[in-house]
């Protein structure tokens, strides 16, 4: 998609990858306090025992999932110009807020 992109479609992806990164690490947050040591592969509620200010921190759970979807809705508009060729960043998207680990 970037060979020989426009500097309209550069920033596109660009927004694409603020947006997913933004949504990955609310999820990451988020998962920090509902999955187990055995799902994330490393230790969980690590964030609340240091007292770190996450996403659920600030919003609760529920508005931090609303907000990380919205996030993904937002990345993947930012694809349609492209067609089938974002297929694999839209299921990419999309894969961030449905993980468990």
């Amino acid at each position: 998609i970037v060979a020989g992109g426009s500097s309209e479609d550069i920033q596109r992806l660009s927004s694409y990858s603020q947006n997913i990164g933004l949504a990955f690490q609310i999820i990451d947050d988020i998962l920090d306090i509902t999955a187990t040591q055995e799902q994330l592969g490393k230790t969980a509620g690590k964030d609340l025992i240091a007292k770190k200010v996450t996403y659920p921190s600030l919003w609760g759970l529920e508005e931090s999932r609303l907000k990380a979807q919205q996030l993904v809705e937002a990345a993947c508009q930012e694809l349609e110009t492209f067609g089938k060729l974002a297929q694999p960043l839209q299921a990419l998207a999309y894969f961030i807020t449905s993980r468990n680990h």
